[in-house]
């Protein structure tokens, strides 16, 4: 594993403090597992929940992956565990825009 890696594992994702955030993503569903990656605010989960969601599709239109159903959110760590994030009105990172605010349909 690169130091990078080792850095992030390591120190932010294995050691994590109250109110951290990360992002989840499986790029497959019913692969077992989801990758995890810190996450600094909500702003750039969207902006990483976005970029993951086109590469995926990058990979498919361009015949890399033959076909693909992904998906992934926001977790924030509270009280000694991972839960998903919402913000203060019960909202999911779905639901939100790039400052935690909903979005209007």
């Amino acid at each position: 594993m690169c130091h990078i890696c080792e850095n992030i594992e390591n120190n932010l994702l294995n050691n994590p403090k109250e109110g951290d955030l990360r992002l989840w993503w499986i790029p497959q569903l019913g692969m077992e597992g989801s990758f995890h990656y810190p996450i600094k605010s909500v702003a750039e989960a969207k902006h990483m929940l976005d970029a993951l969601a086109m590469y995926d599709l990058f990979q498919y239109e361009h015949k890399i992956k033959p076909d693909f159903s992904n998906c992934g959110g926001l977790e924030v760590f509270e009280d000694g565990e991972w839960y998903d994030w919402e913000n203060e009105d019960s909202y999911g990172i779905d639901d939100v825009d790039e400052n935690g605010n909903y979005i209007e349909e």
